[in-house]
Order: C-alpha cells, then sequence, then structure tokens
C-alpha cells in the first residue's frame, strides 16, 4: 500500500506543474488605468510588486486551486479502479472501489461545477467594471 501511495504522489509531483501554467486573460491598458488611475508605475515601484489586476490574480488562483482538485479526484478514481481490478473477486473489495469511483465522480461534478460559477463570477466582475480580459 505504501508503494502505491508513493507511486501516486510522485506521478501527482510530476504532472501537477502543467496545470500551473493555465491559460490567464491579460488586461488592456485601460483596465490597468482604471485600476490604478494611471500610477501603475508608482505602485509597481513603491511596493515592490507587480502591476498585475487582482481580479486576474484572483482567476489564476481559482484556476489553480481547481486543477489541483480535478487532479485529486482523478486519482481517487484511478485507486478505485485499481482497487476493483486487484479485488480478486472479494465482494466487500468490490464495494469498496465502487464508492471511491462514486466519491470521484462526485468530486469532479462539484469541482467542475464549481468553475462554472467562478468563471460566471469572473466575468460579471469584468462586465461590472467595464473591463475587457
Amino acid at each position: 500500500m505504501k508503494k502505491t501511495f508513493f507511486v501516486l504522489a510522485l506521478s501527482v509531483l510530476v504532472i501537477l506543474p502543467v496545470f500551473a501554467f493555465g491559460l490567464t486573460a491579460h488586461a488592456q491598458t485601460a483596465a490597468d488605468n482604471m485600476l490604478w488611475g494611471g500610477f501603475e508605475g508608482n505602485v509597481q515601484t513603491a511596493t515592490g510588486l507587480g502591476n498585475t489586476d487582482p481580479r486576474e490574480m484572483a482567476g489564476q488562483v481559482v484556476n489553480i486551486l481547481l486543477g489541483f482538485l480535478g487532479i485529486i479526484a482523478v486519482v481517487i478514481i484511478l485507486l478505485g479502479g485499481f482497487k476493483w481490478m486487484t479485488a480478486a473477486g472479494d465482494e466487500g473489495k468490490v464495494d469498496e472501489a465502487k464508492k471511491l469511483i462514486g466519491a470521484g465522480i462526485i468530486g469532479l461534478v462539484v469541482i467542475l461545477a464549481a468553475f462554472a460559477i467562478a468563471q460566471f463570477v469572473i466575468s460579471a466582475l469584468y462586465n461590472a467594471t467595464n473591463a475587457t480580459g
């Protein structure tokens, strides 16, 4: 069991960086001017931080977190499939595997719903401030 967990954890750590580079929306100059009042250079030099739109940063964080959760749900489904394949006809193990697969599928549905809601909210924020992105 430890070896299986180690292999799964290692695979997640190898695959995970791929999802960290998701597509992001790029705010236009008008949105930057509206957000920073034309002082984005001053804000950047005074704080040492970038002048990235906070809505864009929030969208990136949400997408990364949902990506992590999606990976975990897929790993749960794969673990359930592995347990089912190695059950060797034991009904108790097959039932446990079915529960894992069901939980993984429910998790994916919840994650997809959260993604849809997050995209709607971020889009509504952009539309409410007359920004494009």
